[in-house]
């Protein structure tokens, strides 16, 4: 299974050769290296565990710069794999680079979604308020009743305000257009999860 790491630079345009605009979304992808493997008969399960980018040591706890032998790396993740022998091409300390993917492989992009806050129920999930006349005041945007008859709680479920986004987002079936290996930035067709910034990962389909 191919996979990958990198940040959210942002989006853009790119053009195909019959003339076509695609919105796309640029990753940045540094280098990454293979910290851990976990395997079924020590784990229970197969994994690749791999880190990149960098920070500083004094901002990184001992027993984690422990566990990565001393490289204050960014940030780590871990890759399941579906078969063990997957696993067992990588060994620990050797590197990935973005040149794992080529241009037109699909893949699933996984990343945190933007942040909004507390938010009502017209902009979580799609409440379209009160009515504008008739005697309306100030309630335009207001969920209406909870309750009714005999009940005398509140159902779990109910759609209410509350917080809205910071969620894990999975977006399927997306596509590489091109793969920098000299700026190591991987350009994916559409939009993925998060901010500028967002850690995002790649798996291949």
């Amino acid at each position: 299974m191919k996979f990958f790491l990198g940040k959210k630079v942002g989006m853009t345009q790119v053009f195909t050769d019959d003339g076509r605009c695609l919105p796309a979304t640029v990753i940045s992808t540094p280098k990454l290296t293979v910290t851990q493997i976990r395997s079924m008969e020590k784990d229970g399960y197969s994994a690749v565990q791999v880190a990149g980018g960098k920070r500083r040591a004094t901002n990184v706890g001992k027993a984690v710069l422990g566990h990565f032998k001393g490289t204050p790396f960014e940030f780590c993740q871990e890759f399941r794999m579906d078969d063990v022998k997957d696993a067992e091409k990588y060994t620990v300390g050797s590197e990935i680079s973005a040149d794992v993917f080529s241009a037109g492989d699909a893949i699933d992009a996984t990343g945190i979604s933007k942040g909004k806050g507390f938010q009502g129920v017209i902009k979580r999930h799609g409440f379209h308020g009160g009515p504008r006349s008739h005697g309306q005041k100030h309630c335009e945007r207001a969920p209406g009743s909870i309750g009714g008859g005999l009940r005398v709680r509140v159902p779990k479920g109910m759609k209410m305000g509350g917080r809205m986004g910071s969620d894990t987002v999975t977006v399927k079936r997306l596509s590489i257009l091109a793969v920098d290996a000299e700026k190591s930035e991987i350009v994916v067709s559409g939009a993925v999860p998060g901010r500028k910034g967002t850690l995002i990962a790649l798996r291949g389909i």
